[in-house]
């Protein structure tokens, strides 16, 4: 897992969030690295728009977020470089690593307008998202957002992509198996905060992989914060509004 390059690490003590997308706006872990190394006082926070998440309190340091930062102005085959080798790691789970829509696209309410773009239905589904991120990400924000893929951090942890759809019972245990083992003393808290959540939110607000996903982003933050996550590609361009197009993991 060489490919790319190392991200400067951050003062600690440091707040770090994990966030994904959920049915009712975005779900959020949030928790307090201290110097040792160890994450504590973490706890979901749910978010209906993703201004809220930017207004967090306490603020994180770093939040690590399963959204595309960055568009290209007109389609490319395969996407960004950065989707292309995400895809090339994960292997058998390289259809999780959806092309997102390019800028021209961006404002478009019926899949018919970008049909021929070269964007899945999957993707168009989550087109309001990319938009609301969009409309408030700057160049300034990517010292502290950094987008991150929930797939590439299971595989790290697992030391191999996942082999199961992650909404499958199977593909839920094998997420939750690799977060135990990443639950050494820095993450804990990780599983009974988990099991908590699951008690708070109904299936209607969060699904349960996506409360997998933002614990797993969270530890994606944890290397970003400590200088030991990798960013695709090594050199990231910028986009048309000057938004690094990079994934990080």
């Amino acid at each position: 897992m060489s490919s790319g390059t190392s991200i400067t690490s951050t003062i600690l003590p440091c707040w770090l969030a994990g966030v994904d997308g959920c049915p009712a706006g975005w779900i959020v872990a949030l928790a307090l690295l201290d110097a040792g190394h160890r994450l504590s006082r973490l706890r979901f926070i749910l978010c209906p728009r993703f201004e809220a998440v930017l207004s967090l309190t306490p603020a994180p340091q770093i939040i690590a977020i399963d959204m595309p930062i960055g568009l290209l102005d007109t389609p490319e085959p395969g996407g960004r470089d950065c989707d292309q080798l995400a895809r090339r790691l994960l292997r058998r789970r390289s259809s999780s690593v959806f092309s997102p829509p390019s800028r021209s696209v961006l404002q478009a309410t019926h899949y018919d307008r970008v049909r021929g773009h070269g964007m899945s239905r999957q993707a168009f589904g989550i087109l309001p998202k990319i938009r609301e991120v969009d409309g408030l990400i700057t160049p300034a924000h990517q010292t502290t957002v950094y987008e991150a893929h929930p797939e590439l951090a299971f595989m790290y942890l697992a030391g191999a992509p996942m082999q199961r759809n992650k909404k499958s019972t199977a593909g839920r245990e094998e997420r939750l198996k690799a977060l135990r083992r990443a639950s050494n003393p820095r993450y804990a808290s990780l599983p009974s905060a988990l099991q908590r959540a699951l008690r708070t939110y109904t299936r209607r607000q969060v699904a349960h992989d996506d409360l997998l996903d933002a614990c797993v982003l969270l530890t994606t933050s944890h290397r970003l914060a400590t200088a030991q996550a990798q960013r695709l590609p090594a050199t990231p361009a910028l986009d048309a509004r000057g938004l690094r197009m990079e994934i990080c993991y």
